[in-house]
């Protein structure tokens, strides 16, 4: 058992049994010393003293999370224990069992050919049921099972299953020297991919603008596609939603972002949209997506990708989606508002719209919303389980 001094002890128990928020530096100082002044160095030593107490530490912020700019919080699971007496709160590291970033990921690379001869790469990893995932943007197959922003992802998502997922071309593992590069391409891609597989009917996972050739192609092959899942998703890119002109000099500015700084090793350009991504990622988290902005693909195709992002328009075809459809998105999504995800569930039929407690576009693995979002995904998979038993 680990000793805490009084003061440590109570600032874990007010994290703890606050850990639904962010706590703020001010509401910490406030309710555990009180009227007592106390520097800003005296309560850091304290959350190095906590940490230290849980099996944490500043670098890994696996139990005690620092949110820059606000504050502060607990994201370990928490099980609370009901006896007689005063009811003890046990907070709990994650396991080994548990830990998404224990060990190697396993996985099986291959290559197919489009008809245009683009070789896109795929990979299948896990085993069980089978999920695809449609392509999006800032993938690269080797180097995700690396990454602090995708690892979690790979982990949670082919935990009991059979993960298919694929770098769309222009990205990642797949050939970045491509002539055709539209969207009807990625929905092409998509069924190159399953068909080398030998998927006949799957459950699909399209998140960001995957979530719209997700779409496209579960219109295209109703007769394929079991069960929809969208994340932070949308139906019409930034400049077909545009009304305003301020709207539109934002879509026309992550162009002129792309275009000037993306292929310069001054990360400060590619920060712009690691902001977007993750606003409440930590800063270890703002460095991979920065490292794998640089590893995913050339400046010339991320402007290509975000020219052909701006125009997506998949509102004629997604009220043709008949199979059910989760729609997840986080509330206060800094790259695509909300409202994208409620356009989405008002045009699909029958859609589900699950809010998550987040800004952040891709979910990090120390904010609660993702095992929130891990239990949504199961607990929707497995009703197609039920259903076809």
């Amino acid at each position: 058992m680990q000793h805490v001094e009084p003061q440590v002890f109570d600032v874990l128990v007010y994290l703890i049994r606050h850990r639904d928020r962010v706590v703020t530096k001010a509401e910490l100082l406030d309710n555990v010393w009180g009227d007592r002044f106390v520097s800003e160095s005296a309560l850091a030593s304290r959350l190095k003293s906590a940490r230290r107490g849980v099996g944490d530490d500043g670098a890994s912020q696996r139990v005690i999370r620092t949110v820059f700019g606000r504050g502060y919080q607990f994201v370990a699971p928490v099980v609370e224990r009901h006896e007689t007496g005063p009811t003890p709160v046990v907070a709990t590291a994650p396991t080994a069992e548990a830990d998404e970033d224990a060990g190697p990921l396993e996985q099986s690379i291959q290559f197919c050919t489009a008809a245009d001869g683009a070789r896109i790469a795929y990979a299948t990893m896990g085993t069980g049921p089978v999920l695809v995932k449609a392509a999006n943007w800032l993938t690269h197959l080797d180097y995700d099972g690396e990454s602090n922003v995708w690892r979690h992802w790979l982990a949670g998502l082919a935990r009991g299953r059979r993960l298919v997922r694929y770098d769309e071309r222009g990205c990642g593992m797949s050939d970045w020297n491509v002539d055709r590069f539209t969207f009807d391409d990625w929905v092409d891609d998509l069924e190159l991919v399953v068909d080398a597989v030998g998927l006949d009917r799957f459950p699909l996972l399209g998140v960001s603008q995957g979530g719209a050739v997700a779409i496209a192609f579960a219109a295209r092959h109703p007769e394929r596609v079991s069960r929809l899942i969208l994340a932070s998703s949308y139906a019409r890119g930034r400049l077909v939603r545009a009304t305003t002109d301020e709207q539109r000099r934002e879509a026309a500015l992550d162009l002129e972002v792309a275009r000037i700084g993306w292929g310069r090793d001054d990360p400060s350009f590619r920060q712009m949209f690691t902001t977007q991504f993750l606003p409440d990622g930590t800063r270890e988290q703002w460095e991979g997506f920065n490292e794998l902005q640089r590893r995913t693909t050339s400046a010339h195709n991320a402007v290509r990708f975000l020219e052909t992002f701006s125009r997506i328009d998949v509102t004629e075809i997604a009220p043709d989606v008949r199979c059910p459809t989760l729609i997840m998105h986080s509330r206060d999504d800094r790259r695509q508002p909300f409202s994208a995800a409620r356009e989405l569930a008002a045009l699909i039929p029958g859609a589900r719209l699950v809010p998550l407690q987040s800004r952040n576009h891709i979910l990090t693995n120390h904010e609660p919303a993702w095992p929130v979002f891990l239990r949504e995904i199961d607990s929707f998979l497995a009703a197609e389980m039920l259903h076809t038993a």
